[in-house]
């Protein structure tokens, strides 16, 4: 019997480890598998390099580093990152695709919303983020920490990959008669090439709409959950006028006007919206596992946070205006567990929230 085509779920991905196509030194803990994705862990050094760079059809990373290598640092005790530089980390986890599955790669949701550029790299590899069926080879994370430098160890998890068999992606009809039979947005479906969703700038009672990174600041242990007071890395957005300009370079935490729901036989992945509509980045972390925003999963009414980078000029961001869209794919089968459901998942149910590590 031919097996389903979609993302798989957890129980497929537990036998994959089981299988061997998924390998770890150490072993893949079971903490590390999600409903439809496995947490990478950092390994114990990172490659302090001159400029990011992809290995290219022919070439292994190893072979590549001694282009671009400046000095190695150990993170064995903890280490620092720092804001503005790149680095190469090899990864504890190691793959052996079966032909017929690949691989997509995306940053966690807490290390996009501390503006914690994170991209999966592997052996021969011309894009970030994408593993071809049947790679066989090491990981490695590139990390450029963009607003704060941040203090890292062994075993921490920035990234995380999806796998997938076939064509999963819903077409926009498809999309229409999903949202029909269960609605994925608590308002009107804006469906082009996925469901768009809009920014909020509607401010609430304290008239708080976002946050913007300060420029200058110390630095986050990432181990360090809800230890962090916020004032001392962000700076509040207030406004009545339901618009706010963007500043070129500087990084923002706003949030969707909809609310989002992922069925659970469903997942989704955040895409940029066009450059036409503006110069301005939407995401660094993209995957919405099945279950998020669902009522089944204690998720009713969970917002996407979008985290907002402006790149060549100033620009006037309003209330409603749509800023991304939402791909939606098939699970291959439904997972053994939801987000929200017997998991950690820190933004389920969430509005306008700042990463864990900052006190509520």
């Amino acid at each position: 019997m031919t097996a389903a085509p979609g993302v798989l779920p957890s129980q497929s991905i537990e036998a994959m480890i089981a299988r061997g196509s998924l390998s770890g030194s150490p072993a893949i803990t079971p903490e590390q598998v999600q409903p439809a994705s496995l947490d990478l862990r950092l390994g114990t050094v990172a490659y302090r390099v001159r400029a990011s760079f992809l290995p290219g059809a022919g070439a292994a990373v190893e072979e590549r580093l001694n282009e671009f290598e400046m000095h190695r640092v150990d993170l064995r005790e903890g280490a620092v990152l720092e804001k503005g530089c790149v680095y190469l980390v090899p990864l504890m986890e190691r793959l052996a695709l079966p032909e017929g599955i690949q691989a997509v790669a995306n940053a966690k949701s807490s290390t996009g919303r501390l503006d914690l550029l994170t991209r999966l790299v592997t052996d021969r590899g011309v894009e970030f983020d994408r593993v071809a069926p049947g790679y066989e080879g090491p990981l490695y994370a590139e990390i450029c920490p963009r607003s704060f430098s941040v203090l890292v160890r062994p075993g921490m998890r920035l990234n995380q990959l999806r796998f997938r068999r076939g064509h999963a992606v819903l077409d926009d009809g498809a999309l229409r008669a999903l949202h029909a039979e269960v609605p994925l947005v608590d308002g009107e479906a804006l469906i082009s090439d996925g469901l768009g969703f809009s920014v909020d700038l509607t401010a609430g009672e304290n008239g708080l709409v976002g946050y913007r990174a300060k420029p200058h600041t110390g630095i986050i242990d990432l181990d360090r959950i809800g230890q962090y007071e916020p004032a001392e890395f962000w700076e509040r957005l207030e406004t009545r006028e339901e618009r706010i300009i963007l500043d070129p370079g500087a990084f923002y935490i706003l949030v969707s006007r909809e609310a989002v729901t992922i069925p659970p036989m469903y997942a989704a992945e955040m895409a940029p919206y066009l450059a036409l509509v503006g110069e301005f980045r939407v995401h660094y972390a993209g995957f919405f596992d099945p279950g998020f925003g669902h009522a089944e999963a204690g998720g009713a009414g969970s917002r996407g946070v979008l985290e907002v980078r402006c790149h060549e000029a100033p620009f006037v961001l309003e209330h409603g205006q749509v800023v991304g869209r939402l791909v939606y794919e098939h699970m291959a089968e439904r997972p053994a567990r939801l987000y929200g459901q017997e998991i950690a998942s820190n933004y389920q149910g969430q509005g306008l929230k700042l990463s864990k590590h900052f006190r509520a």
